[in-house]
This record gives C-alpha cells, structure tokens and sequence, in this order.
C-alpha cells in the first residue's frame, strides 16, 4: 500500500516502540479545534500551544483550543484518562506512555497523563514537519525504556553557554524526548561568598537558575543541581582560603601518570564538609528537582596527604565511604536524593552493600567496551539504583568520534536494561580548554535520546538522515552524513593517545618533545584521516540548513577542521630532522594559528559567556612559541 509507504518512511526521533501504518490519509485543513479532555486544560496548554505553532508553520492551519468536544469541528483530541495504558506497552514511566492514532476523521492522543500527552505530541509534530497538511494514516503505541533518560552538560572546563544557548539546547533534547539535564559544576555558580572562586568564570546566578528550571518544567525536563564535592576542586583550593583544607599540596600518582594538586578535600576534615553543607544550603532551593549529583569521582590523591593515616589504618574504601555517608546525610536531610558517581567505590566491591539504598549511584565510561554489565551487575546485586553514564566522544576531539560514541552509549543501554538501570545521562565534557563546539556533540545526543527511548526500535538508527531532519534541518541531506565522515576520521589512527580523545585533538595540545616521543600515526594514516576530514568538510558546504544558526554551524566545523589539521600539522612538525624544512614551515604554522585563534573567540562568544574563554585561549596561543 503507497501509504503504508509513506508511514513507514516518516523519520521519527527517537522511533517509536510500535508503528502500525492503515489505509488512508487526513488532510489537515478547515476551521477545526483541539479538545483538551480528561485533564485541567492549564495542565496541557503549553503542550497544544506547541502543536497549534506545528500546525501553522507546516499545514498552514491555525486550528484553536477548546476544553469540550464537538463531533463536527474536533480535528485533534486529547484524551487523558489515569487508568489508560493496558493496552500500551509495559514501562517503568507509565505516565510517560501514549497512543497517536491518526485516521482519516482526526487525530486522537490517549495518554495516562500530560507527560505522555506531551510525548505524544512531539512525536506528532516531527510528522507534521515531515508530512505537512497531509497526514498518513497510523497508530503508534509507545513508551519510555528508561524512566530517566538524561544529558550532563560541562559548564565548567570552560564553557558556561548563556541562558539562549542552554534554552535551544533544552528546546532540542525535549523534542527528543530527553526529560533530565544537568549542568556539571565545580566553580561555575555564583555562590554569594565565594566570589574569589568564580569571579572569572563568568557563573551562572540563582536567577539564572530559576529561570532554567522553569524553561525545563514546562518542556516536561528535570533541571538536576549538580556539585562536585571531593575531588575536581582544584578551582576552589588552588585560592588561600581555602588551601588548608585539601588533601595534599603535592603531585600525586593517577592511573594515567601524575597529577598536580591541590585536587581533593581532606575527607576527614569536617571544615570541608562544612563548607559542602553551606554550598548546598545555597544552590539546592534554585531547583525544583528532588534529585542531586554530588560527584565524588576520581579521587586518587586521598591518602596521599592528610588522610594517609586514616587510610592505612581503615583502608582507602572505608574512608571514602564514610565521607560519601556524610554527604549522603547532608544531602537526604534536605530532602533530596543524592546521586554519585560510581566509580571509586566499585574499586572497592567489598563496600558496595553499604552505600545508603536510597542514593543513586552513576556508572560512567566512554570507551566502546567499558564494563557496565559488570559494574551494573554489581550495584543491581546490592540493590542499589544505578544510572549508566556514557559520552558524546566530543571532548579533546575537536570534530568527534561519532563511532565510539555510538558504541558506547548502545553499550550502556544494553547493560542497563539488562540490570535494571533507572536511568541513561548522557555525558558532554569540556576537558583540557574545551576546544570543541555544541554541535560536534549533536551524533551523541541524537544516538543517546534514540537508544534511552527505546532500545530495540532505535538500536540500529540511521544517525545521518536522523541528524540532517532533527538536528540540522538540512533540506539537502549532506550535512548528517559530512559531520559523521569528519567524526570518523579518528578511525585511520591506531593510537593509545586516543583515550577519551582523538589523535587530532591530543596533537593539537602536546609538546613537541612529546609529540617527538610517539610511535604513531604513520604518514599514510595522517593522509589517509586528513582525506576523510577534508571531504567531510567539503560534503557539509552542499548543506541547505533551515537552522537560525546555520552560518554559525558551519562556521565551527570550519574551524574544527582548521584545529585538526594543525594538530596533524604539528605531528608533522615535530618529526622533521630537517632545520631548514623546519624553518620553512613555521610561517604557515604561525598564521594558521592566528586564524585558529581569532575565530574560536568569535564562535566562543557567539554561544557561550567570556568566562573561561582566556584559559581555553592560553592553550592554543602557547604553541605560538613552537614557530618563532
């Protein structure tokens, strides 16, 4: 059947658990209402106020609300009934299913609630936007894999976005039907006595705040505070008053090699935990979410310092753990559930039992293998809820790893559904000067809202085409697949210095000597990834994006481009014998870099607060020296 065709062609994101296409068609035309039934018409008027724009932009309709039925001029129904969803599909967030039917009399949304009423309509505006005035006939029934379905933004290694920047963002992943996002702080809040800590930073305020959190409650998005509270704090400690209270002034031993303190508190100094409680007091009343993540990971330097007694008497793990209890107790006392990241006390199993069954524990990991069936194993074993936290790959990437990404977030949904998880955050970092732009991060985002919808509907998603309808809105169908080539072109290379990174991205940052040091990448491999990223970049200029930033986007792939191949460039470099050819090359190297220079404040800006941009700036502008 042709519609049946046209059904099933529709480019839904995430797709649907079940899509059943039927005969026919409704045109979208007349001087029709939309009935808001079986719930307080306030609670759905956002919802239709967004379907009623649906229809005027695509189906040039300007159908209106109405709180009652009348069979001759209804074109769309909501019909919210509590006891609704027997027939819908089995989920952990049953007042997140729906029913769409579309027949050739109207559209009708069955939901338990206005969370799925809102789901519902999302899915029915992407296929409005698809379809326009002429709807194909179908019955979709639908409904969420995991009950919190999340993405962490890093607001502080460097970038704080400005409240524009965060509403489109939060505007895109709730039309994808993400419904929790946190913003990862150390430094970067405006708390009130503590201004020598963030006074650079450009923070985001309590205002800032509230007003996010409303942007996000009426997308049907939970706004979650997050503060790192152990370890991460060296923005905090490296000033004098607060310098006392770290574990250690001196480096100390990483899995990865040294590293440079000050970095975590003193777990067992309760002037630290005191300064927990007032941040708390202060941040948490901002939020509407009952929910908090206080972080807590990577805190190799405990019993490197002060706590080394502690530590051998009790044993790292314990005294982890009972800093972890203190803050849990600071955090349920307020009445929130705590979240933490999980992976300083999955090196000591042994303890898992005893973390308090009612915080939430964070699995975390960006490689494609990482082991979250064994770590999701082990916290379902203990009966410990449990999120899995893969990664965009975007970080120290400059134009991404979209194979990695894609591996490791389906790897975190497996595994999570698998054991129980009760949530997927999808993580977006900013390391080492946060060189990369938002949109290297939209194939994670895309892939993560798909998989922690529904798994098994969006496991093998087409994330070119998805991103050119949903997330680039291009016409012309390149810039998906461009942006996906440029993001693969870390897969020539075979080195170690890709963890968590790309070759192009830890060149880009390395020393000479460094860079002189390393057994890889051979020049067919450089030649081979530069090819695949210049033809990537190429591809993405026959791009028609109907995006308010279009010019912006393609802007910073331009420039992502131009960092990656300086990062080869300096490979390159580094390896030559030669003095005179040496010598020859530093003046194209020092204009490039200029250029480099020049446009990454102008995109930082054009997002993002000043706060922070001088720092990722430093680290670019330091290889100057390299070409004197």
């Amino acid at each position: 059947m042709a519609i049946s065709r046209e059904a099933a062609r529709l480019n839904l994101l995430p797709k649907p658990r079940t899509l059943e296409p039927a005969n026919g068609r409704l045109t979208l035309s007349g001087d029709k209402r939309i009935a808001l039934l079986g719930a307080p018409a306030g609670d759905l008027l956002f919802t239709a106020h967004r379907l009623q724009a649906a229809l005027r932009a695509h189906a040039d309709v300007d159908w209106q609300l109405a709180g009652s039925a009348n069979e001759d001029a209804i074109g769309v129904v909501y019909a919210l009934d509590a006891r609704c969803g027997s027939d819908l599909p089995a989920t952990r967030a049953p007042d997140e299913a729906y029913e769409l039917l579309i027949t050739p009399e109207g559209i009708i949304i069955r939901a338990p609630g206005p969370r799925g009423a809102w789901n519902a309509t999302l899915t029915l505006i992407q296929i409005i936007e698809q379809a326009g005035a002429t709807l194909p006939c179908l019955r979709i029934a639908d409904a969420p894999d995991f009950l919190h379905r999340g993405v962490m933004l890093d607001v502080t290694r460097c970038k704080v976005p400005t409240l524009d920047t965060l509403c489109a963002l939060i505007d895109r992943l709730a039309g994808w039907k993400i419904n929790q996002v946190q913003l990862y702080t150390e430094h970067a809040f405006a708390y009130r006595n503590h201004r020598v800590v963030w006074e650079d930073a450009s923070p985001l305020t309590a205002q800032d705040i509230l007003e996010l959190d409303a942007y996000c409650r009426a997308r049907f998005v939970e706004l979650v505070p997050n503060q790192n509270s152990l370890g991460h704090l060296e923005r905090w400690l490296r000033h004098p008053p607060y310098r006392d209270l770290a574990e250690t002034l001196e480096p100390f031993k990483v899995p990865w090699g040294m590293h440079a303190a000050p970095f975590s508190l003193d777990p067992r100094d309760p002037r630290g935990l005191a300064l927990m409680r007032e941040l708390f007091d202060e941040l948490l009343p901002n939020f509407s979410s009952r929910q908090v993540n206080v972080g807590l990971d990577e805190t190799f330097d405990i019993g490197h310092g002060k706590s080394r007694d502690a530590v051998a008497e009790q044993g790292g793990g314990r005294v982890y753990l009972t800093y972890l209890k203190a803050i849990h107790a600071l955090i349920s006392g307020r009445g929130h559930t705590m979240q933490f990241w999980g992976d300083m006390i999955l090196n000591h199993p042994e303890l898992v039992p005893e973390l308090p069954r009612d915080a939430i524990a964070l699995s975390w990991g960006y490689t494609a293998e990482h082991p979250f069936d064994a770590e999701g194993r082990a916290f379902a074993a203990s009966g410990i809820p449990f999120y899995v936290c893969p990664g965009t790959s975007s970080w120290q990437s400059l134009v991404g790893r979209a194979d990695n990404a894609i591996a490791n977030i389906r790897n975190a949904a497996e595994a999570g559904l698998r054991h129980g998880a009760i949530g997927l955050l999808n993580t977006d970092w900013g390391d080492f000067g946060h060189h990369q732009y938002l949109p290297a991060s939209y194939p994670g985002f895309a892939y993560g809202a798909a998989v922690s919808w529904a798994l098994a509907a969006n496991r093998d998603l087409a994330v070119a085409p998805a991103l050119d309808t949903h997330a680039f809105r291009d016409s012309a169908g390149a810039m998906g697949a461009a942006v996906l080539t440029m993001a693969n072109a870390y897969k020539h290379f075979t080195s170690p210095q890709q963890t968590n990174s790309n070759l192009f991205g830890r060149a880009l940052l390395s020393t000479l000597e460094t860079l002189r040091g390393w057994t890889g990448p051979t020049p067919a491999q450089l030649r081979a990834a530069l090819k695949d990223l210049e033809r990537g970049l190429a591809a993405s200029h026959k791009a028609r994006m109907a995006l308010p930033d279009a010019a912006l986007v393609q802007r910073e792939f331009e420039n992502a481009a131009r960092m990656a191949r300086h990062g080869a460039a300096r490979i390159a470099f580094a390896r030559e014998k030669d003095p005179a050819r040496a010598r020859a090359l530093k003046p194209a190297l020092r204009q490039e870099l200029r250029v480099i220079l020049r446009e990454h404040e102008a995109l930082w800006l054009a997002r993002n607060a000043p706060g922070g941009l001088p720092e990722s700036l430093e680290r670019l502008s330091r290889l100057m020296a390299d070409y004197r």
